[in-house]
């Protein structure tokens, strides 16, 4: 025969959870429970309930896809502005020897006109 109503100890081994977790649970009035005075009970068939309810499905890639580009403004779906962008940021990344201090000393490693360095 199955218990209806669990103790502190038995909903926290029975949701694989530590006993200050279901305290702070009840503390926040974040799961159901009743309260004689200074005992905390939990009715079975309310906890399954409630975990039902805290239930996350599985996200389908494809209609999540559907959704966020739905949401998106046409603006920044605009592929060439993105091509764009991310040429100048390469662009940028790369040396340039043109930019940056001119050789202070002009003529190094030249040869004059006699042949010698």
């Amino acid at each position: 025969m199955q218990k209806e109503y669990l103790n502190v100890k038995e909903l926290a081994a029975y949701l694989n959870v530590k006993g200050t977790t279901i305290y702070s649970w009840v503390e926040s009035g974040e799961i159901p429970h009743y309260k004689i005075r200074r005992l905390i009970r939990f009715k079975k068939l309310d906890v399954d309930h409630w975990l039902e309810n805290h239930r996350k499905g599985c996200i389908d890639v494809k209609k999540e896809a559907i959704r966020i580009l739905k949401g998106a403004t046409t603006s920044s779906l605009d592929i060439d502005r993105v091509i764009k962008k991310a040429i100048e940021g390469v662009k940028e990344k790369e040396y340039n020897p043109s930019h940056g201090k001119p050789d202070r000393i002009k003529g190094l490693r030249k040869e004059v006109q006699d042949g010698t360095l």
